[in-house]
């Protein structure tokens, strides 16, 4: 991985090798919110906290495109005169938009294209007030500048509307792109996951369905669809589903609808990636419950726990059963392929986010990324205010990356503290957990009581209510930075060398002479014994003794 061309407002690379998103509409929310998850993922990632602040610009003013992956210069397009705030993946409007990378024909990759998808995102982060908004500006920009990327799925949601939108260049030299972008019903979940995921779609729905000129033309030109246009299907024809991208991608989002549905057994053959399929899975689905910013949390924690696809019934997770299995995703053995599993928590995720937009606040109040320097199911989300316009240290540390370690930095305390947990997961992951869901819920729990104080100032002064957002987003990130670090070193003092310290009201105990009592040994657990016994046979039978 790279950094992005070095300025004091960039922020690191987000290559999506495995990425997700999960997406909620204001009717199927709890409380109104239109949601939106991102998990960003690749192998060795590093990642802050970007931040790109608003600005006027002189006409005239070229803005200069670096790859987001690469690094490669690939030209400059003139700068807006009015740019947004942008912080993380959310702007000042509350706009957010996030991605999966499907890939699709190689072929329609354009080398020559200005815009890249991670440069494409931020840019238009900064132009756009609505995600109808997000979509002109990002398809504008492609159909005059070219589209220098992959097959690639954008989730882009405001506080009134969320939509899928799918694109792909049109071969080198084209300069041009094509593109379909959906609305998700307002009572409806959807989800994608490196696999494309728009088949047919509705082309005479002007308000809810958005597409370029030459998304079926471009197909027929290339040999690739020839029936009527009412049957034509995106993923079809530039990115048909194949095993990996049922198994690895689809499956997580199975798992997603799996939480709010009785009826997902049916996709099962689908999802599985074996033999044929009767039924693809649907774009998006009626949830059987309202879905909570909490519930949406959770899925972005997810191992397929209680599913056919559960990590926890095969001794790859090792003696203490880690739902984490190593990459790459394929491995072979005595001239045989063999795979791994690949659900929607993973190890190399640089960030994690859950998106909250609420369309009845200020919209300087109303957006909130609850955001996480690593694994989602490792770190506590602290909310960061779409208004703020300063960051914590802990997520944009000076002198910190990839390779880089620095414990002012929550990427690397929160991968310090994980790396000790993963071998040692059904052992250790409860103390972590406890310490995640006690900040997560004291933040939670604030949130109604710190909107009512900004939202008591914003009435005479509403940068008086930002600064103190700033301020409390700032103040929460460094308590969890400060919070992960007394955690990593009672882990090291709890289960060092493989025991576990008694303690009592949260002190360890020591015996009558002032020693530390004697630990306890927690050995193999029964799993592991039976299939330890399975393979060695009487190897390490203990003899009777006559």
């Amino acid at each position: 991985m790279r950094k992005l061309f070095l300025s004091l407002f960039s922020c690191v690379a987000i290559h999506a090798a495995a990425c997700t998103n999960f997406i909620v509409a204001k009717g199927a929310s709890t409380d109104g919110s239109v949601i939106c998850t991102y998990n960003a993922d690749d192998y060795g990632m590093f990642q802050n906290l970007c931040h790109y602040p608003a600005g006027k610009h002189a006409p005239g003013t070229m803005r200069q495109i670096y790859d987001w992956d690469t690094n490669q210069y690939h030209g400059e397009i003139p700068e807006a005169p009015e740019t947004y705030n942008v912080i993380g993946n959310i702007n000042e409007y509350q706009v957010t938009i996030g991605e999966t990378t499907y890939g699709g024909r190689e072929e329609m990759v354009d080398s020559t294209g200005i815009l890249d998808y991670g440069s494409l995102i931020y840019v238009t982060l900064q132009r756009s007030k609505t995600a109808r908004e997000a979509i002109s500006v990002m398809t504008n920009l492609v159909e005059t500048y070219g589209y220098n990327s992959e097959g690639e799925t954008f989730t882009i949601c405001d506080p009134n509307e969320a939509w899928i939108m799918e694109m792909m260049g049109m071969g080198p030299g084209s300069k041009s792109a094509v593109w379909v972008a959906i609305r998700i019903p307002d009572n409806a979940i959807c989800a994608h996951a490196n696999q494309s995921r728009i088949t047919t779609f509705n082309m005479k729905d002007k308000k809810n369905v958005l597409y370029s000129k030459n998304v079926v033309k471009y197909a027929r030109k290339m040999g690739w669809f020839s029936g009527k246009d009412a049957d034509f299907s995106w993923n079809e024809a530039y990115a048909k589903p194949d095993f990996s991208g049922r198994r690895y991608c689809e499956a997580r989002v199975w798992s997603f609808f799996n939480h709010f549905s009785t009826d997902m057994n049916r996709y099962l053959p689908y999802a599985m990636g074996k033999g044929d399929y009767e039924e693809a899975m649907p774009l998006w689905i009626i949830p059987n419950k309202k879905v909570s910013l909490q519930d949406v949390a959770e899925c972005m924690r997810d191992h397929y726990e209680g599913t056919p696809f559960a990590l926890d019934s095969d001794i790859g997770g090792g003696i203490w059963e880690m739902p984490y299995r190593p990459t790459p995703l394929t491995f072979e053995l005595d001239g045989k392929k063999y795979f791994n599993e690949r659900p929607t928590s993973t190890q190399q995720t640089g960030f994690s986010y859950v998106s909250q937009m609420r369309s009845w606040l200020p919209r300087e109040i109303g957006g909130v990324i609850w955001w996480g320097n690593d694994d989602g199911n490792m770190v506590a989300y602290t909310p960061v205010y779409c208004s703020m316009t300063v960051r914590p240290e802990c997520y944009n540390t000076p002198g910190a990356d990839e390779i880089t370690f620095s414990d002012k930095n929550a990427f690397w305390v929160c991968n310090w503290v994980a790396n000790m947990v993963y071998p040692r997961y059904s052992l250790m992951f409860p103390s972590l957990k406890a310490v995640r869901d006690s900040l997560e819920n004291s933040y939670l729990a604030n949130q109604p009581i710190v909107e009512k104080e900004a939202m008591s100032m914003y009435e005479t002064d509403p940068a008086k209510a930002v600064a103190f957002l700033n301020y409390y987003s700032v103040e929460k990130a460094q308590q969890m930075l400060a919070r992960w670090k007394q955690l990593a070193t009672y882990l090291i003092v709890k289960y060092n060398d493989m025991i576990i310290h008694h303690e009592e009201n949260g002190k360890f105990t020591r015996d009558q002479y002032g020693l530390g009592t004697r630990p306890k040994r927690p050995g193999y657990p029964d799993r592991f014994k039976r299939a330890l016994i399975k393979q060695t046979g009487d190897k390490f039978e203990y003899p009777t003794e006559e």
